[in-house]
């Protein structure tokens, strides 16, 4: 396992993501304890020491269910890291109650990592306004309690609203997370926010390197341009050795969902092989090439269907409208005309809840009346 220095610590370069455990997939409730046990001991083992969970992970099981499996250990032997929940705005203000229940739930007396979770357009009056809401207050009293470690904030918003929360707050953040990967490096200008944080010398956490998974594999055309310049290298490997040519780059984490992922990543970052120019211009060239066919952005984090009074599957139906949009997807029509009435787009009620807590900001309300005023 590489490693990276991070003021007077050492962290693996591999953290292991805690939103997609082994079990029903991405945010759903149940968790497969005894795969999760088994990686978290595989991480343990290998060096990957670095935990990243959150409040709303797996609605709310991912942090006891890490916490549980933690216990094991001596507790300065692994970093944990936690997040305030403030992608949903019901939570602003209240990061004192949260914060104490997210101790309870992970049982530790500490978090190693703390950060504001998504901060975007949807949160960033609030998250600013912290003579109205205190939390940012709270945090910083806790960092200096230590029982936070090190404070910082993940971003999903624009480079506007990173400006914004660095000009506030930046000289109290400690690291910033974001989402970045060979795709997003232009098409949510990940390079501008990687160039900014690199001049604001704030070390950069990586989410989504493989963008959800949909990087570990790619059309076949796609992946023999790779595989003609490294023959050794798989396309997940790819995405990582991009991560590696990016400045500034600390810790990449990753969401792994089972035995074989974690094995991969943690064999692909045991090794420092960062692109050369002609690799480089050869993934932007497929990043491009992908990109016209890809819609909308979504990664199925599924914050959306836990706030959809239908409980639409939005990202299935994300997934279903991009088929449509780029290629006619006659088995888009198929699929989507085969489930159920209340479970279609044309069910949606505009209520735009699901936008409300969006990581990608999309706009579901106004996909889902485009898809069924084009498509149904």
């Amino acid at each position: 396992m590489l490693y990276t220095n991070f003021q007077d610590l050492t962290l693996p370069k591999l953290g292991m993501g805690c939103m997609r455990l082994p079990g029903d997939g991405y945010a759903k409730p149940h968790i497969e304890e005894n795969e999760t046990e088994q990686m978290i001991d595989f991480c343990m083992q290998n060096g990957v020491h670095y935990f990243d969970t959150a409040w709303g992970y797996h609605s709310g099981n991912s942090e006891p269910t890490v916490g549980k499996f933690l216990t094991k250990y001596p507790r300065e032997d692994f970093f944990l890291a936690s997040k305030f929940p403030g992608y949903d705005l019901s939570n602003i203000g209240k990061a004192k109650d949260i914060f104490e229940q997210q101790l309870v739930r992970c049982q530790v007396e500490y978090f190693d990592f703390y950060l504001f979770h998504n901060v975007c357009e949807l949160n960033i009056d609030a998250y600013l306004d912290d003579e109205k809401y205190g939390d940012f207050s709270y945090l910083l009293q806790q960092k200096k309690n230590g029982r936070i470690r090190h404070l910082g904030f993940s971003l999903h918003g624009s480079l506007e609203v990173l400006q914004r929360f660095l000009a506030a707050y930046g000289e109290h953040m400690e690291f910033c997370q974001i989402q970045l990967n060979y795709l997003d490096w232009t098409f949510q200008d990940a390079k501008a926010k990687v160039e900014l944080l690199n001049r604001h010398n704030i070390p950069i956490w990586v989410m989504e390197p493989l963008r959800g998974g949909k990087l570990a594999t790619l059309s076949p055309e796609h992946a023999k341009v790779l595989q003609n310049l490294r023959p050794q290298e798989s396309v997940s490997a790819w995405g990582f050795r991009f991560l590696q040519s990016i400045p500034g780059v600390a810790v990449i984490l990753s969401g792994m969902s089972n035995m074989a992922q974690l094995e991969e990543n943690i064999r692909i970052l045991s090794e420092h092989k960062p692109l050369n120019a002609a690799e480089w211009d050869a993934l932007q060239s497929v990043a491009k090439d992908i990109q016209k066919t890809t819609a909308l952005p979504c990664t199925a984090c599924r914050y959306c269907v836990d706030h959809c009074p239908l409980e639409l599957d939005i990202p299935k139906l994300i997934d279903l409208y991009n088929e449509l949009c780029y290629s006619g997807g006659v088995v888009a029509k198929i699929r989507t005309r085969a489930l159920p009435a209340d479970k279609q787009p044309t069910a949606c009620l505009q209520c735009r809840s699901c936008e409300a807590v969006c990581p990608q900001q999309i706009k579901i309300a106004d996909m889902m009346q485009d898809y069924s005023e084009r498509f149904l």
